[in-house]
């Protein structure tokens, strides 16, 4: 397990739309970018080996591609690498962060100097949710993937633990980059399963001014 002082304080960033990692979780990543190659390569020869996921953040007006406040920094713990050099990684989330700024260097890819405080909860036991109504989550989730005609394992669901399940949820579900922003900076598991509620509601209504969804 990684403590504070394991934590560096700059790290390769990889802005990519729509991703999310959460501490404790995984993410599959498929990469193939030459920078990013590198950045991989680069990573591993670290003793964290950690990438940071981060949401781009682009502002109308503002020139190049600027990024979120608040990002996730995962452990490489699988990799396999393609004959044509493509590699197929597994980042296990470890904690979130905050970027100070970003760092210029000659590496093709973008880094960031970062504080890991505010996010101490991250490096503990996972969480629960003492006030999670499962049995209403459920049936609320059974309604949007049927809306959406999704199939899923409904009996690995049921058994999984609140964290598992909601952080899982979170991060494989379609959801728009700036609500899987949200979902990320939710500061407890509690605050999650609630943001994650409301964005499931909120698609069962239509969106915005839109008829209900059957």
């Amino acid at each position: 397990m990684f403590k504070a002082s394991d934590l560096p304080e700059t790290i390769a960033v990889f802005p990519l739309p729509g991703a999310l990692l959460l501490p404790r979780s995984r993410l599959p990543l498929h990469i193939f970018e030459p920078r990013y190659l590198t950045m991989l390569d680069d990573a591993l020869k670290t003793p964290g080996r950690l990438i940071g996921m981060v949401q781009p953040n682009e502002v109308p007006g503002r020139e190049g591609i600027g990024l979120q406040t608040i990002g996730c920094a995962g452990r490489i713990t699988q990799f396999s690498e393609t004959e044509d050099h493509r590699y197929l990684i597994t980042l296990t989330g470890i904690s979130r962060f905050r970027v100070q700024k970003e760092v210029e260097g000659f590496q093709p890819y973008r880094r960031c100097e970062v504080s890991w405080d505010g996010f101490a909860r991250d490096l503990g036991p996972k969480e629960h949710d003492a006030c999670f109504d499962r049995p209403g989550f459920m049936g609320l989730l059974k309604r949007y993937f049927t809306a959406l005609d999704l199939s899923t394992d409904w009996e690995t669901l049921q058994d999984a633990d609140d964290e598992l399940l909601i952080n899982s949820l979170s991060m494989l579900l379609e959801f728009e980059p700036e609500d899987k922003q949200a979902l990320l900076e939710a500061p407890s598991l509690a605050t999650r399963r609630e943001t994650l509620i409301t964005l499931i509601e909120f698609a069962l209504r239509g969106g915005a001014g839109e008829d209900l969804m059957q």
